[in-house]
């Protein structure tokens, strides 16, 4: 049974940074892509980064340049660097995995902006 465990979530003002990081219980490897959504209070979760095995990434428009997606194959870890944190980007983060026909979500943490 694959777990995502995330870490790395908190409280920081407008315009800092904060990692997290998603570690896998297995081989990361495995999936055809692993990345991140999030949902903020009242709203849908949503799509913010994902990475595909061959090492392609993808992110959505609103933290294009400000977030960066990464992986340590050998820690079986991917990590969310996230900078210049506005207070939109306030939300539950969660992890997400793929390998079709199996989804995979950890069981997210929380990510504050506030001054």
């Amino acid at each position: 049974q694959v777990q995502l465990v995330e870490s790395g979530g908190g409280l920081v003002q407008p315009g800092g940074s904060l990692r997290l990081s998603c570690a896998a219980s297995g081989s990361i490897l495995i999936f055809d892509r692993i990345g991140w959504y999030r949902q903020a209070p009242g709203k849908a979760r949503e799509f913010v980064a994902h990475i595909i095995r061959g090492g392609n990434t993808d992110y959505v428009d609103s933290v294009r340049g400000r977030f960066t997606i990464s992986r340590d194959n050998v820690k079986n870890t991917v990590y969310l660097q996230m900078n210049s944190l506005k207070f939109e980007d306030t939300a539950v983060y969660y992890c997400n995995a793929n390998r079709l026909p199996n989804e995979y979500w950890g069981q997210g943490i929380q990510v504050t902006v506030s001054s």
